[in-house]
């Protein structure tokens, strides 16, 4: 059974970085794409970045482009997602989970307990 554990969120203010990580356990990750994935208080999950299996491919939803960059390091079974310029709208539950190119969740995997993002205005 495959696990994610996501870690590396926090407490910031408005402008500052994050580096989130995501760790899965048991079958390698690196056949499959990744996607970084958040949930505001109130809103629905929403879909953040994504990466292929080998990293060859990137996409983004448009309010953290040119912010945020989603990399892996598949000989660690690690996925990150650094975040720089952060905003207050950024603040959520930070996911990772398996994900059909481009942003498609995979079923079968349990999400993980995500990573609490806080930005402060």
């Amino acid at each position: 059974q495959v696990q994610l554990v996501e870690s590396g969120g926090g407490l910031v203010q408005a402008g500052g970085s994050l580096r989130l990580a995501c760790a899965a356990s048991g079958r390698p990750s690196g056949i499959y794409s990744m996607g970084w994935f958040r949930q505001a208080p109130g809103k629905e999950r929403e879909f953040v970045a994504g990466i292929t299996a080998n990293g060859d491919a990137t996409n983004y939803i448009d309010s953290v482009k040119g912010r945020f960059t989603i990399s892996r390091d598949n000989t660690k079974n690690t996925v990150y997602l650094q975040m720089n310029s952060l905003r207050p709208e950024d603040t959520a539950v930070y996911y990772c989970h398996r994900i059909f190119w481009p942003r498609t969740v995979i079923d079968g995997v349990d999400w993980g307990q995500g990573t609490q993002v806080t930005v402060s205005s």
